[in-house]
């Protein structure tokens, strides 16, 4: 990272006048450029694929992670209980691979990427990756008919693929502030882009967050507003995740952290508030590769799934594993799912008549 990124990033979470006078000018004329390319898709002028099938799109507007891919995967296995047929396709965003991949148990996180690799080890669930995301679909839905419903992880903003049904997820922390489009702030589109989702979701909030994010951006009461929270799971062994262990396990040891995610202070915060004494903590680039020369030298690593899914040896047997999974608000999760149960049933017609 540049000098110059890390006072724009710097910016961006504490602005500071100079820079707002000098970026302004820039950022609105991103955000026309941002209208424009919107309008063009809405008109037809740009084309959109449309599938045999219900799309939803899980995305947001800020640049960087929000924790979309754990409540995606809170999502599928929501569908999944209630018996919907659910695919997903993604970017996978860091991969070495190139062309569209519809994922197995035998990809690798270089092949696929972290994040897609990772849910589908969390869930079962069809996956594909590719950047174009409308032949990913296809490749996806060649290799699994039984799909009636789509949800593409990220892509808010990629309008080149039709979608029915948008979830927009929000962080808390974001609530209440002033925020600004590229460069000026850290949005890829301006915050009105809320009132055009079908449900928006504020990660690590409670139902006053969403209130106020309601509240702050006058989204029309159609809009279903929840909020979500995690759920710390056991400590698991890298190599033997059946072995499993509690924090106190650890008490007289030498641990340290890894990370390779976009908001690394927020995994290492669960493990102290697990009661854990941390002796090192070691942040890398989000999506990062990971490889034994990363750990610091201890008695205990813990790292996240997310880059659980990098690490593979015999020689890790020192490394431990926090998974921490997405809890959707009931009340929110409900009315998302009855109005995705709709969409499949639709999908099944449409499907029926391509």
């Amino acid at each position: 990272m540049t000098f110059l990124q890390r006072q724009i990033e710097q910016h961006w979470q504490e602005p500071r006048l100079p820079l707002s006078i000098l970026l302004y000018p820039f950022s609105r004329l991103f955000q026309f450029a941002v209208w424009l390319r919107r309008i063009l898709y809405a008109s037809g002028c740009l084309k959109s694929v449309r599938l045999p099938v219900s799309v939803v799109v899980v995305g947001n507007i800020q640049v960087g992670g929000v924790g979309k891919t754990p409540i995606t995967a809170a999502l599928v296995s929501a569908l999944q209980e209630a018996g919907i047929k659910t695919g997903v396709i993604s970017r996978g965003y860091g991969r070495q691979g190139r062309g569209v991949a519809v994922v197995n148990a035998q990809h690798t996180a270089a092949e696929v990427g972290d994040e897609p690799l990772m849910l589908y080890r969390q869930t079962a669930v069809p996956l594909a990756v590719g950047a174009d995301r409308a032949a990913a679909a296809a490749a996806l839905l060649r290799a699994n008919p039984e799909i009636r419903l789509l949800i593409s992880d990220d892509g808010l903003q990629h309008y080149a693929l039709a979608r029915d049904f948008e979830i927009a997820v929000f962080p808390a922390a974001d609530v209440g502030r002033y925020l600004d489009i590229l460069p000026n702030g850290a949005l890829r589109e301006p915050p009105s882009r809320l009132r055009s989702v079908d449900a928006v979701l504020v990660s690590l909030g409670d139902a006053d967050t969403a209130q106020q994010l309601r509240t702050q951006y006058r989204l029309p009461e159609n809009t279903i507003i929840g909020s979500s929270s995690i759920d710390v799971g056991m400590l698991y062994q890298l190599n033997q995740p059946q072995h499993t262990a509690k924090p106190t396990d650890f008490i007289g040891k030498r641990i340290a952290a890894v990370a390779a995610i976009a908001r690394p202070q927020r995994f290492f915060n669960s493990l102290r508030q697990l009661g854990m004494v941390l002796n090192e903590c070691k942040a890398l680039p989000d999506h990062a590769a990971l490889n034994t020369d990363d750990f610091p030298a201890a008695d205990v690593v813990i790292i996240t799934e997310k880059d659980a899914v990098k690490c593979r040896g015999n020689d890790l047997n020192h490394v431990w594993v926090l998974p921490i999974r997405a809890v959707l608000a009931h009340d929110w999760q409900a009315a998302v799912l009855s109005r995705l149960m709709a969409l499949a049933e639709t999908a099944t017609i449409r499907k029926n008549h391509h």
